[in-house]
């Protein structure tokens, strides 16, 4: 039986879960065409299980955790098939969504590799892959590779060397994307002493060293409690009916794509990036749900936490947890479309050259070494602060299929610690935008009633773009 000590990033991401968030990834993909179970089993046989992670299950223990191989494995526990149910006058897509959002409040099983994709074999002409994966298993640049591995013409993975040199090159990766930029410029940019930021991530070049319960480890524990000062200092967001704890309860939606040509054209007239302009967007659409439900936006602000990739991107196959958060200042409080813009474009601005990415990473690490209860402790404190956790991820320029079948849309969301209740998502994908959102049925029961505001706060922005004068154009 082949066992792998399970990095310090991703054992935090494992012991995550909580009564009001699971951290599992959960994605949908829409297909064109029927496709049966028998076919995506096949495919998921010859792709996917070429990744040892999902032929392993995780093994607790008093150190954190292990990955095991599963002497059990049958892949007919984790591709199933269902059939989607459908209340009297209610949509398809109603149908799937509301699934999407029983399946996220769904624990995977503990005794199995932490994954399953639910086939729905026969959707608006077609069919629909739900796919949940947990967060311990794979951040979501990695896991889009994963996914795209299983298209047709999708590539294996790379050949792994053996296991010890992986685990070498993970200590190589943290000393240099880590240790040696917050000991030294980085410690001195964000205003922090360094010396406690130093002692407490020099455990992280060193995974298989025994830490727990040693009076090092309880030193590092206080130190870097004073070390997350600089986060620690954030306000608190602006407490709205989307900062409330949650009941565990999800619920999803998502919207038809948006032209990303249209969206290009806009950015560059009113002079801002693709970016700018859906987190706009995304403000304007969140700022006047709020409004209409007499909850007055007018002069506040929401924090939502971006995860930062920091891997490079060929790398992304080998899988794990290497992303930072930075912490994104949405003004939902600005009405005009054009002053949100330039407001989000400030935001933006103000998080370039950022290291509080690297510092994040450097705490959720840090967390993986503590037991429980302290784990939840500093990241409770990250919660307060923030209000959602957004993802924007660029997805292929060209339509792909799996089976034969035209892949013809896809949406997903990653998951939020602590009480977190609301999970947006923008994803590019084959000359489209897709935004979906995921909430707490306890802080907004009807997500649609936000997402269906997004198309017109972009066509604001539009029209204000086709207003201004164009190259050549008479004056």
């Amino acid at each position: 039986m082949t066992t792998e000590r399970m990095s310090r990033v991703d054992t935090s991401w494992l012991r995550m879960d909580n009564d009001v968030n699971l951290m599992v990834i959960v994605g949908v993909w829409m297909l064109a065409r029927k496709v049966p179970l028998a076919a995506v089993r096949k495919r998921l046989a010859e792709r996917l299980l070429k990744y040892d992670r999902f032929r392993q299950k995780v093994v607790v223990d008093a150190l954190g955790a292990s990955w095991v191989d599963d002497d059990d494995f049958d892949i007919t526990r984790h591709v199933k098939s269902a059939r989607l149910e459908r209340r009297r006058g209610q949509s398809e897509r109603a149908a799937l969504q509301e699934l999407c959002g029983k399946l996220a409040a769904t624990p995977l099983d503990a005794n199995r590799p932490l994954w399953q994709f639910v086939l729905i074999e026969d959707y608006e002409g077609g069919s629909a892959l739900l796919a949940r994966i947990h967060h311990c298993i794979g951040d979501g640049i990695a896991l889009i590779s994963v996914m795209l591995s299983l298209t047709d013409g999708g590539r294996d993975p790379p050949r792994r060397r053996k296991r010890v040199a992986d685990g070498e090159h993970h200590e190589d990766w943290l000393a240099d994307a880590v240790l040696k930029p917050l000991t030294d410029v980085t410690v001195k940019a964000i205003g922090m002493t360094g010396s406690g930021v130093v002692r407490s991530l020099d455990a992280l070049a060193h995974p298989g060293q025994p830490l727990l319960g040693s009076l090092d480890l309880l030193r590092s524990g206080v130190q870097i409690l004073q070390d997350v000062a600089a986060l620690a200092l954030l306000p608190d967001d602006s407490r709205t009916l989307l900062k409330r704890k949650g009941s565990g309860k999800k619920v999803v939606a998502w919207t038809d794509p948006l032209p990303l040509d249209a969206i290009k054209i806009v950015g560059k007239a009113l002079g801002c990036t693709i970016n700018d302009v859906l987190l706009s967007c995304v403000a304007g659409a969140i700022g006047g749900w709020l409004g209409a439900q007499g909850d007055d936006p007018a002069g506040k602000e929401i924090r939502a936490m971006v995860p930062v990739n920091l891997r490079p991107l060929d790398e992304a196959w080998k899988l794990g947890n290497r992303f930072g958060l930075a912490p994104l200042v949405l003004p939902i409080g600005i009405a005009n479309p054009v002053e949100r813009l330039y407001a989000v474009r400030r935001r933006m601005g103000e998080l370039k050259g950022s290291y509080q990415p690297l510092l994040a990473f450097a705490v959720l690490a840090m967390t993986g070494l503590f037991i429980k209860p302290v784990q939840d402790a500093v990241l409770g404190m990250f919660s307060h602060k923030t209000t959602a956790v957004m993802t924007n991820v660029p997805g292929p320029r060209e339509a792909l299929e799996l089976c034969g079948s035209t892949l013809r849309q896809t949406v997903f969301w990653v998951p939020a610690s602590g009480d977190i209740g609301v999970h947006v998502s923008i994803l590019s994908y084959a000359g489209g935008v897709q935004f979906a959102l995921m909430t707490d049925e306890e802080l907004c029961a009807e997500p649609e009633h936000i997402i269906e505001r997004f198309q017109p706060e972009f066509e604001k922005l539009l029209l204000v773009a086709m207003m201004l004068p164009w190259p050549g154009q008479d004056a």
